[in-house]
């Protein structure tokens, strides 16, 4: 028995012994690597301008070929993919494939609370006073964990990128290697939707080839633990405009008398869905089904349902599912956006001639994204409106009560992988390693990323590992990291990189 004890302990210890390691490289190349974190975060990287994303390109090569990657250029009809190469000694070692996104959101420079959003600020909380200005030479001392970096694209993603880089930089003053070859595929439109990612995997499917796929991008569970996730939801996009009078006509001359474009949208929009939130247009959530092995899986995750209602200041919510994980399984139909008319300083008394509203359709493995197109479409169709891909004729507008213009895009589906796949237990196992004990396992995150191209054509299993914190502003002013968690990423990814694929 006092064997067994002594070798538990031992055990024990070596283990801890090996979180230690990895908390005081991760320490140390934190340090090391502000200087050039600062350097990325100064570059604007919005990708609809290509002049500015050459840039991050240029940069992106450079960091890689100083690790000993070789870098090539995955042309698109706009801006290329870049693939960066690193293989190990062992030609019959497996490869990993890690995804890095490069671009970032619009910005508006108004609302961001310092001179600009790509020059990087370092901040501390001070009660009474929110987020208050501390020099950027504070990274050299003793680090706080709860200082942010504000800058655009901090959390989303080059914070991530950064955070790769530095794992590699600490492998190389550890004098160790991966026992598999890497592969990292950057993309500079990801913020666009990616629209050339998919012909891209298609195109260079030989050079993009590997065992599994990691996604080193996005926010960690809400309670800020260390998190996996199995899989995301796709997106669709839909714009309906609903047609009044041709041109604007006055609401004292006409009201009463023309038919108001704003008010049909707002009729046909709310015929989509019951007061609970539910999508009603029949079978949108067909071929759904949580099975109770898969209940219990995501009743795993730790959300504290009354802590995120507070957060998003809601009393209730949408009725689709009993609980977040659950309704992240769902298809659903969000209405992101309308416009008709003018209101406030520039309102006018008016009957609009159309009225606009997108929609964002976020897609699950189960559901075919033109199969739910095609509802939508029916749907709208059996309100008796004239559905049309283009604005309507004079002749038309004269011989139909209601015209609904109907346009879509399809940026890309949704993937998931198993949680107990070989991918998902080999991530587990290095997780552990860095942090003691197991992480969050999400089976679908609610978010988009344009990663099924990569599944379905490389036949390959993808996970995400997020590392940011979940309130970092991401799309939004004043977006920021925690340095508490860039550091925790750094132990991450250098804990997957040490981590022997089986």
């Amino acid at each position: 028995m006092k064997n067994i004890l002594l070798i538990l302990f031992l055990i024990f210890s070596s283990f801890l012994s090996a979180q230690t390691d990895l908390d005081k490289i991760a320490l140390q190349q934190a340090h090391a690597s502000f200087t050039e974190l600062h350097e990325l975060l100064s570059i604007p990287n919005d990708a609809h301008f290509p002049d500015d994303i050459e840039k991050n390109i240029v940069w992106a090569e450079a960091a890689f070929a100083k690790r000993g990657f070789i870098t090539k250029r995955l042309e698109t009809e706009t801006v290329p993919l870049l693939l960066a190469d690193r293989k190990v000694t062992n030609p019959n070692a497996k490869t990993m494939l890690a995804y890095l996104q490069f671009d970032g959101q619009p910005v508006d420079p108004a609302h961001w609370f310092q001179e600009d959003p790509f020059k990087p600020v370092l901040k501390m909380p001070q009660e009474g006073e929110g987020w208050v200005d501390i020099p950027w030479d504070n990274l050299e001392g003793e680090l706080d964990p709860d200082w942010r970096i504000f800058a655009r694209s901090t959390s989303d993603a080059k914070g991530p990128c950064m955070m790769y880089l530095s794992a590699i930089d600490a492998l190389h003053e550890m004098d160790k290697e991966t026992d598999f070859h890497l592969k990292v595929i950057m993309d500079f439109e990801e913020e666009l939707g990616s629209p050339h990612l998919p012909g891209a995997v298609k195109k260079y499917k030989d050079e993009l080839t590997a065992d599994v796929f990691v996604i080193f991008d996005g926010p960690r569970h809400v309670s800020n633990q260390p998190t996996l996730t199995f899989g995301a939801r796709g997106i669709a996009d839909v714009t309906l405009t609903v047609f009044g009078p041709t041109f604007p006509q006055h609401s004292g001359h006409y009201g009463n008398y023309c038919p108001n474009p704003a008010l049909k949208l707002a009729q046909l929009l709310s015929s989509m869905k019951d007061k609970e939130g539910r999508v009603v247009i029949p079978g949108f959530y067909d071929g759904i089904a949580l099975g109770k092995k898969t209940k219990m899986t995501l009743a795993r995750v730790p959300d504290d349902e009354n802590f995120i209602k507070a957060k998003l200041g809601i009393a209730n919510t949408d009725g689709v599912a009993p609980n977040l994980q659950e309704a992240l399984q769902y298809p659903s139909l969000n209405i992101r956006g309308m416009q008709s008319g003018w209101v406030r300083e520039e309102a006018r008394t008016i009957i609009p001639s159309s009225a606009i509203a997108e929609i964002d359709v976020r897609l699950v493995l189960e559901s075919d994204p033109e199969r739910l197109i095609g509802l939508i479409k029916k749907h709208i169709e059996d309100q008796d409106y004239l559905v049309l891909d283009r604005k309507p004729t004079g002749r038309e507008r004269v011989t139909h009560d209601d015209i609904c213009q109907f346009e879509y895009s399809v940026s890309y589906k949704a993937f998931r992988t198993e949680l107990d796949s070989d991918a998902g237990k080999w991530l587990s196992r290095a997780m552990v390693k860095a942090f003691g004990e197991q992480p969050v396992k999400i089976r679908t995150a609610g978010g988009s990323i344009p990663i099924s191209p990569f599944v379905t054509t490389l036949g390959v299993p993808a996970v995400s590992v997020p590392t940011v914190n979940p309130d970092n502003n991401q799309h939004s002013p004043n977006e920021n990291i925690r340095v508490g968690n860039y550091v925790d990423g750094i132990k991450t990814v250098l804990a997957i990189l040490l981590e022997e694929m089986e």
